[in-house]
């Protein structure tokens, strides 16, 4: 057998290429839509690519299974199971063929078998992987989003993220039984999960790329608790806010995504064209923060092009109106791919940052952001020239805030009904620095006036207080 994982570390998410030497054939599971790195895997390793399958409809990113069976003739295997209303629509017109409960295909030698384990999503599917050549047993199993490395999947994205009533309490129900389920295999066999620490699809994975069954539950928490109604109350508490674009994505995921073949590659864009959609593109510069605090276009937003890139563009950027970029020339081609990979399609163009030279020259100024350390900002609120915003997530706001400071997590910021005070400049602070500067970003491209960010956030702040304490 040859075994493959392929690792996003902006998502989070593995997928898995899985070959039969003794015939080269090949199956691909849980792709998501960077296809190349699956075919070209497949010819650097002499495999035949002749199944794609995917353990459920993803709400993290857009599922690579359609586009690859297109590109290379391979069958299409997609869950049949779970109630009529939450199956995938474009199955028929694809020519996919469906898994139920108890289903199984072979690829070569190795035999794959479809458990039907719902709780994250009603139509989920676990597949049990047995290597004929050496045993009759199963050696591991592809848990999707039902079981991860210390945590299982969240049972709450249907009502939360597309508004299903009642669904988080039915899908935790599920989600004890599911993991029921997998009593009947022994101790030894590997658990390939469908994402690893990072990933918004649980509450707390584990970093490890696989575990066993046997270390699941022995030290998984989830395994621990055996009565139904307290397992519900435990796993539903404390999920983490669903990025909005997960509602798009299970919306794309079930009607069908299109291929992203048909959508081309993007150019280089001038000034002129600039000054052009200006509020009516949404405009990314995706620089450093700190090079846009010292410069940057009126009604553009921040969103540094970094490992946390795909994750915030989900939760910033709309999926109904054109994007634009500024970029290096030599990154452009790679965002692009990243926004795609969540289902942002609508990139028109990207500018260098070489426009921003340009933009001065034509006459135009630049705004500014102020970034200020702990002691000025000290100084500051002593003084009462400053409002001060904390846009952390309300736990980490419970272990300890600036007194008096405002409280409007990054989420809800985003959302834009927060009615924030304009009589004095506004000090924005996360936990480090990071997701202050995505605000003042945000609230710098509304048109708010007098931000200034803090430098290293409220660890800083606790930093200098103990210092001050020791002193």
């Amino acid at each position: 057998m040859f075994f493959r994982e392929l690792y996003n570390e902006p998502l989070a998410q593995a997928s898995y290429f899985v070959g039969c030497q003794a015939t080269g054939e090949a199956v691909v599971i849980d792709p998501n839509r960077d296809v190349e790195q699956y075919q070209r895997l497949a010819a650097e390793h002499g495999f035949r690519l002749v199944a794609v399958t995917e353990t459920h409809i993803h709400a993290d990113f857009v599922s690579g299974a359609r586009e690859l069976a297109t590109l290379t003739g391979a069958r299409l295997l997609l869950s049949g199971a779970g109630p009529a209303d939450w199956r995938y629509d474009y199955a028929a017109e694809a020519g996919a063929e469906l898994l139920v409960d108890g289903s199984s295909f072979t690829i070569g030698k190795l035999e794959f078998r479809a458990l039907h384990t719902p709780g994250h999503t009603p139509e989920h599917l676990s597949l049990v992987l047995i290597d004929h050549a050496r045993a009759p047993e199963p050696v591991g199993i592809f848990t999707g989003d039902l079981l991860f490395v210390g945590d299982v999947g969240r049972p709450d994205l249907l009502e939360r993220a597309v508004g299903i009533g009642g669904a988080a309490e039915a899908g935790a129900r599920f989600l004890f039984r599911s993991l029921k389920r997998l009593a009947s295999l022994p101790d030894y066999v590997q658990v390939w999960p469908g994402h690893g620490a990072g990933s918004a699809c649980g509450r707390a994975l584990g970093a490890m790329p696989q575990t066993t069954l046997g270390y699941e539950r022995r030290f998984n928490w989830a395994f621990q608790i055996q009565d139904e109604d307290e397992f519900i109350r435990a796993v539903l508490e404390g999920q983490p806010e669903s990025p909005p674009y997960f509602a798009v994505m299970k919306r794309v995921n079930k009607h069908g995504p299109p291929l992203v073949a048909s959508l081309g590659p993007i150019g280089k864009l001038d000034l002129q064209r600039l000054r052009a959609v200006l509020g009516q593109w949404v405009v990314v510069d995706a620089r450093r923060a700190e090079d846009y605090a010292r410069g940057h276009i009126p009604g553009t937003i921040n969103l540094p092009f970094n490992r946390s890139f795909v994750a915030w563009a989900g939760w910033l950027l709309p999926y109904d109106r054109p994007i634009g970029l500024i970029i290096g020339e030599d990154a452009a081609e790679r965002a692009v791919k990243d926004l795609r990979l969540i289902g942002l399609d609508c990139v028109e163009g990207f500018w260098t940052p070489t426009v921003l030279d340009e933009w001065r020259a034509s006459g135009l100024e630049l705004k500014t952001v102020a970034r200020l350390g702990v002691d000025r900002a000290r100084e500051l609120i002593a003084k009462g020239e400053v409002h001060v915003l904390d846009v952390r997530r309300p736990d980490e706001r419970a272990r300890g805030h600036i007194p008096g400071s405002l409280h409007v997590p990054l989420a809800e910021l985003i959302k834009g009904e927060a009615n924030l005070p304009a009589d004095r400049p506004l000090l924005v602070h996360c936990q480090t620095g990071a997701r202050s500067a995505l605000a003042v970003g945000l609230l710098s491209a509304r048109g708010m006036r007098d931000l200034i960010d803090l430098e290293g956030g409220f660890s800083a702040w606790e930093k200098d207080e103990v210092a001050a304490g020791a002193r």
